[in-house]
């Protein structure tokens, strides 16, 4: 059966559509306003996926075997939203612009490697005693106490130490340490 097909009672498809979206709509929506968890534009959608099918299969809708066509129409509404649930799980999700304009910004590997080569060279500039605190304090994450029994200076020292050392830092990579001021 098309569109504009004009059946032997006399009325057409489009009239049998419209009747069945009257009498079954309502409770074929709210089955599948539950199935899409509460995703009315999915739910829509599917429901006017199902009313398709109905048109496509006219002898379904028209079986003895039932009294009504609502059970038919909620099956083929619930295998529909189970459907497109299991494609959605199946490729990633979509992402919409707003959603891309609040996510966080991540550096690539590139940028990160050349950040610490420059890292690494600006560290060659220090005197050995300013190096020896940062790689132990900041590389090697030792405490001011380990270090400074490490070292063989006082606690105060290798502070000190630290402080100058990444003051020296700054001067040589402006860029990278805009935030540590």
């Amino acid at each position: 059966m098309t569109a504009g097909t004009t059946l032997m009672n006399g009325t057409t498809a489009e009239h049998e559509l419209a009747a069945l979206q009257r009498e079954h709509g309502r409770p074929l929506f709210a089955l599948l306003l539950r199935l899409c968890d509460g995703d009315r534009q999915r739910a829509e959608d599917l429901v006017q996926e199902t009313l398709v099918r109905a048109w496509q299969h006219p002898e379904a809708l028209r079986a003895e075997n039932f009294d009504s066509v609502r059970p038919w129409l909620l099956t083929v509404g619930r295998r529909l939203a189970i459907d497109a649930r299991r494609a959605r799980q199946a490729r990633p999700a979509e992402v919409g612009d707003a959603v891309l304009e609040n996510a966080r910004v991540i550096s690539d590997h590139a940028e990160r490697a050349a950040a610490a080569l420059d890292v690494r060279e600006a560290v060659k500039t220090l005197t050995p005693e300013h190096r020896e605190v940062l790689v132990l304090v900041y590389f090697q994450g030792a405490s001011v106490a380990e270090a400074a029994t490490a070292l063989g200076i006082p606690p105060g020292t290798v502070k000190s130490r630290a402080y100058y050392a990444l003051r020296a830092l700054r001067r040589v990579l402006p860029g990278y340490a805009s935030d540590m001021r």
